[in-house]
């Protein structure tokens, strides 16, 4: 188990240099200069060219892309054109939020889901397994953003249940596990899971289909095991491969959650994006995404290693 972890873990460490290089290159290649927000209209080339020098501009971009790489692996991500506030911090708050949000979202995802592809597989060729493909293909179907719009019309609009924006009481971005913070991550919450559970019940329906169709399955019966005992190898053996998708799907939430949180005005990665995006702010959406994307990386690292543990014969092979 131990040279399957270092094996993993070298595997990782050109991934993680060309996800760097990748983020560098896609922002930079970018219509328009990133100085137009902090220059006022009647700047002059010199001071356009000492403030370009101040953030490094004027320098290569291998040049550039060196300086900013040794910067972010000593933890230092640079300073936010917009706001003057280290990017570090800026990133790393929206982060938790977001990672609070995309692990609730995704564990009502994998809990739904698994027992739509379980009833599904089980039930496999009659109306609840078609009621149940029904709903997970709806879930991956359905827009996110306006399905959000419509739970906020629906229970903030209309009926006032839930918060409709925001992540705290007076728009405070503080959290507390308390039940008035709660609450306004209800709805983003809720809207984020649609997707992971569609995809993640579609998943687990396949995996128990093929499974009980085995001869092992059909041996176990015939020794007269119980329909639980069944049911807890059939979970056992599907375990590995739900766990796997259940991680990508909150890799994907951490970095594809951009409209959801527009759309709820989470203070979360996403709509620091979103705003990074708009003031053409470098410093900010380079750390950005690079955080997300290492923890994308990072993410999948742990997923392989649940996996290894969970069935043995992935670390041998």
């Amino acid at each position: 188990m131990l040279s399957y972890l270092i094996r993993r873990l070298v595997y990782a460490l050109p991934i993680m240099l060309g996800v760097a290089l990748v983020c560098f290159a896609l922002v930079h290649i970018a219509p328009g200069d990133p100085l137009v927000s902090v220059l006022p209209p009647d700047a002059s080339a010199e001071l356009a060219a000492r403030i370009r020098q101040l953030y490094g501009f004027d320098r290569s971009y291998p040049e550039q892309f060196v300086s900013w790489l040794w910067r972010a692996i000593q933890g230092d991500l640079g300073t936010s054109i917009a706001t003057g506030r280290p990017v570090r911090d800026e990133v790393f708050r929206a982060v938790g939020n977001t990672l609070r949000l995309a692990a609730i979202a995704t564990l009502i995802g994998f809990i739904l889901g698994s027992l739509f592809g379980f009833v599904a597989g089980y039930f496999r060729n009659t109306w609840i397994d078609r009621l149940a493909s029904f709903l997970s293909v709806l879930g991956v179907s359905v827009p996110h953003y306006w399905l959000g719009m419509v739970l906020v019309i629906a229970l903030s609009a209309l009926t006032g249940i839930l918060p409709a924006s925001g992540a705290g009481p007076g728009g405070s971005d503080r959290w507390a596990w308390d039940w008035e913070h709660m609450r306004f991550m209800v709805l983003p919450a809720l809207t984020m899971s649609v997707i992971p559970m569609g995809i993640i019940a579609r998943t687990v329906r396949a995996l128990v289909a093929d499974i009980l169709e085995q001869e092992f399955v059909i041996g176990l019966r015939a020794r007269g095991l119980t329909e639980f005992g069944v049911f807890l190898h059939v979970v056992k053996n599907a375990a590995p491969t739900a766990l796997a998708v259940m991680g990508l799907q909150l890799g994907y939430l951490l970095g594809g959650s951009i409209l959801i949180e527009t759309v709820f005005s989470w203070p979360g990665t996403g709509f620091l994006l979103n705003s990074a995006i708009f003031q053409r702010d470098l410093p900010l959406l380079q750390g950005t995404i690079l955080v997300l994307a290492m923890f994308f990386v990072l993410l999948n690292l742990l997923v392989d290693m649940v996996q290894g543990t969970l069935d043995p014969r992935i670390s041998r092979g």
